[in-house]
């Protein structure tokens, strides 16, 4: 079976003690980029062996090398630049991240983040599996404002050049052997609340056209993806310290989003946030939906019978062989990871896995 999986992840992982010791540790200039790269090879050989223990098929790095699960790679970006955050802000937390601001002209100069899927690829006996977020990312939290002007007086020339950085991008991704490879989008999901639709106008956009825009930028970014390449998409309302930014059903933007040319879709579905699941009825022919139905923002595990029943109302709108079952979003986001245990977290992974096999059999 190709990805994704019945069994499948968002990506990212809790940071073990170790880990966040070390890089507090190298930014304060007290540890070597050296000693703190062989921690992190540590780290993530041993995140790579439990998920492959507790059965999944597709591994990842736990993003344990990035502080963000996106600004990380924007910022390898020529163009690029971080900034504070003027606009919608994280509930329940004062702390907020950055956005990544348009100062340049984008390109991509050269390989980024290859190292990072270099390694996990050969410690992996499952697939490795390895994230970036979407070209969207680029856009949506500062928009048009965000996106200096002398540098782009045309935003097509602007979406132009982030789709071709993109593509060379993927293909550097490509060459160092990686076959599945996911978009990690917030866009989407965004643009169904109201605050972040006038938040859109505010920042001198429409958010009407913005679904639409993202995916054909989307679309061209992987218009030349390596043959054999599994391309996903992950969207949610936000994941920072367990707190979230927006809510709202999939409707205004679901038929947008499945014009996207990628194989599946990962899918927030674990509160009410996130509405109910008649927007499926909408996705392509052969696509696949991973249903996050499995929260990591809080430590209660659900029950495996609730799951079912959740897949199986899904399945009223795609057939069931289309389906499979993921968190609904990482685990840790950011360094700072989110209110819930490593403990919580495994059982968790451990509850998807054997939940899809008591629907799907060993498919």
């Amino acid at each position: 079976m190709k990805p994704p999986f019945r069994a499948d992840q968002v990506g990212s992982l809790l940071r073990p003690a170790e880990l966040a010791d070390a890089r507090r540790q190298w930014k304060q200039g007290a540890l070597s980029a050296a000693r703190l790269a062989e921690i992190e090879d540590r780290c993530i050989r041993a995140a790579v062996r439990k998920q492959e223990e507790i059965g999944l098929r597709a591994v990842t790095d736990g993003e344990f090398r990035r502080d963000w699960w996106h600004l990380d790679f924007l910022s390898q970006l020529e163009g690029v630049t971080l900034k504070e955050n003027p606009g919608v802000k994280f509930g329940g937390t004062e702390e907020q991240p950055p956005i990544a601001t348009v100062t340049g002209r984008i390109a991509c100069a050269g390989p980024i983040m290859t190292k990072h899927f270099a390694y996990l690829k050969s410690v992996a006996k499952a697939m490795p599996k390895f994230t970036i977020p979407s070209p969207s990312m680029l856009h949506l939290r500062g928009g048009r404002n965000a996106i200096a002007k002398d540098a782009y007086p045309d935003l097509e020339e602007f979406w132009n050049d982030v789709a071709a950085a993109y593509r060379k991008a993927i293909a550097h991704l490509g060459t160092a052997g990686c076959t599945y490879l996911q978009l990690d989008d917030t866009s989407f999901a965004y643009l169904c609340d109201p605050k972040v639709r006038e938040a859109c106008r505010a920042n001198g956009d429409d958010p009407d056209r913005l679904p639409a825009r993202y995916a054909r930028t989307i679309n061209e970014a992987l218009r030349d993806r390596p043959a054999g390449m599994t391309v996903t998409m992950h969207t949610c309302r936000g994941n920072f310290k367990s707190a979230w930014v927006a809510e709202g059903g999939y409707d205004p933007v679901a038929e947008a989003m499945f014009s996207a040319d990628v194989d599946g879709f990962f899918m927030e579905f674990d509160s009410a946030r996130a509405g109910g699941f008649a927007p499926l009825r909408l996705l392509p022919k052969g696509k696949k939906v991973v249903l996050g139905l499995v929260t990591t923002k809080v430590g209660a595990i659900e029950d495996e019978d609730m799951l079912k029943r959740r897949i199986a109302e899904a399945a009223q709108f795609v057939p069931l062989e289309n389906l499979c079952l993921s968190p609904q979003c990482g685990f840790s986001s950011t360094h700072h990871g989110n209110a819930l245990s490593h403990e919580d977290q495994w059982k968790k992974l451990a509850l998807i896995v054997e939940t899809a096999r008591e629907v799907w059999g060993n498919k």
